[in-house]
């Protein structure tokens, strides 16, 4: 096996407007031939950490709570909200309160965002749904009452306004237990870490070097990435402003709490 073959990292990075601080400015200034970005969505990579088809990268706490002896959380990374979100909504037809026995669809893109919305029915709500899990886009088809709904396509749905009422999961998290929701950390193989931990640890300098600049230079990163969903730039600054990218002591507590509440909701 080639040197360059041994030092191959394969980075995973999820493909929301959310992380657009940091993957804008890493496709724009992180160049090294050993490094290869990976973007797919969230349980695509959770699947692919879990397998060994990527070395580290931003993955569900869910992910993380499952396998935690499988990975070291790499330090003051990754993607919280402190309060509302603006992009993981429960949308329904009815009110929440109301849902036991109807089909709420649930995005199969991030089992982080699964567990919360379910969290939130029962153990808040105290309502026991019907839960499917589908595409977004076939909610109208499937003639269900609530529809999760994250991400980009969170984001557009809200635009639209077709459903009469709409949860930030985020804000209703904070209501309710007083502390940060972290919807994805940043996490190193234990294996990989094991074999290549220089690499890991410049590669961890690089993430914490992106997610700086660009959040210090947020207003042209939203110009980049506005275009995408479409939104205006003004409603892309608002949006990303309240996502939080580092991950303190109160964003720890809170993915403790989620992984403690599955358990006790099972």
């Amino acid at each position: 096996m080639t040197k360059e073959k041994e030092l191959l990292v394969r980075i995973g990075m999820v493909r929301y407007i959310n992380t657009a601080p940091i993957h804008e400015t890493w496709k724009e200034q992180v160049i090294n031939p050993a490094w290869q970005l990976v973007e797919a969505y969230p349980a695509v990579l959770n699947e692919m950490l879990a397998s060994g088809e990527v070395d580290l990268g931003f993955v569900s706490s869910h992910e993380y709570g499952m396998r935690p002896e499988r990975y070291q959380i790499l330090s003051d990374l990754s993607i919280s909200a402190n309060g509302a979100v603006g992009s993981v909504f429960l949308f329904s037809r009815v009110r929440p309160g109301d849902l036991s026995g109807l089909t709420v669809l649930l995005s199969s893109q991030s089992k982080t965002s699964v567990f919360l919305v379910k969290i939130i029915l029962e153990k808040f709500f105290q309502v026991s749904p019907r839960y499917i899990g589908a595409r977004v886009s076939e909610a109208q088809k499937k003639n269900v009452a609530g529809v999760l709904a994250i991400g980009d396509e969170a984001i557009r749905l809200k635009r639209e306004g077709s459903y009469r009422y709409c949860l930030d999961l985020g804000e209703v998290w904070m209501e309710h237990t007083g502390l940060p929701f972290v919807f994805a950390v940043c996490a190193a193989r234990e294996d990989f870490l094991a074999r290549c931990g220089e690499e890991t640890n410049r590669v961890h300098r690089a993430l914490i070097d992106c997610r700086d600049r660009g959040v210090a230079d947020l207003p042209r990163i939203c110009t980049l990435a506005a275009p995408r969903i479409p939104m205006d730039v003004s409603s892309c600054h608002t949006y990303l402003s309240g996502i939080e990218y580092d991950l303190k002591w109160r964003q720890a507590k809170g993915v403790g709490n989620l992984l403690y509440l599955p358990e006790r909701h099972e």
